[in-house]
C-alpha cells in the first residue's frame, strides 16, 4: 500500500511541476480581470480607498483608472511574453497600496496590526497577489526551457 501512495504522490508532483505555474498564472490573471472589471461596473471595492489615497486625480476617475490597470495586469498574465509587463504594472501599483496602509490605517484596522477591517483584508490580499506574481516571474526562464520530469 505504501508503494501505491508513493506512486500517486510522484504522479501528482509531476502533474504539479508540469502545470502548476501555468494554472497559478492564469488564476491570478482571471482574478485581476474580474476584480478590475468590478470598478467600471460600479461595484465598490477597496480601490475606492486607494483612489482617495492617490492624489493624481478625482477619486471617481482614479477608480476607473485603477480598475483598467488591474484588467491590464490580468491580461498580461494570460500572455506569457507579457508577464514581465504585469510584474512591472504590479510594482508600480505597490506604493499606492503601501501608502494606504500608512495614511488610512484607521480605516484598514480595527485593532492594528492584528484585526484588519474588510478593506484592510483586501489590501493584504493585494500584497499577497503581488508576492504570488513575483513567484511566477521567478520561473520565467525555467518555464521556457525544455521540461525535464523524473
Amino acid at each position: 500500500m505504501w508503494q501505491s501512495i508513493q506512486q500517486i504522490d510522484a504522479a501528482l508532483i509531476c502533474l504539479f511541476q508540469r502545470y502548476g505555474h501555468r494554472v497559478h498564472r492564469f488564476s491570478l490573471g482571471v482574478l485581476y480581470v474580474w476584480f478590475g472589471l468590478l470598478k467600471p461596473l460600479g461595484h465598490k471595492t477597496t480601490t475606492s480607498l486607494l483612489a482617495d489615497t492617490i492624489y493624481w486625480g478625482h477619486p471617481d476617475v482614479m477608480v476607473l483608472v485603477l480598475g483598467g490597470w488591474e484588467v491590464l495586469i490580468g491580461l498580461c498574465l494570460f500572455v506569457r511574453p507579457l508577464i514581465r509587463v504585469a510584474v512591472l504594472l504590479l510594482a508600480l501599483r505597490l506604493p499606492g497600496i503601501l501608502l494606504a496602509f500608512v495614511l488610512e490605517s484607521g480605516v484598514l484596522f480595527v485593532d492594528f496590526p492584528f484585526a484588519p477591517t474588510p478593506e484592510g483584508q483586501y489590501l493584504i490580499k493585494d500584497l499577497t497577489l503581488f508576492i504570488a506574481s513575483l513567484a511566477i516571474a521567478g520561473f520565467l526562464e525555467e518555464e521556457s526551457s525544455p521540461v525535464r520530469y523524473h
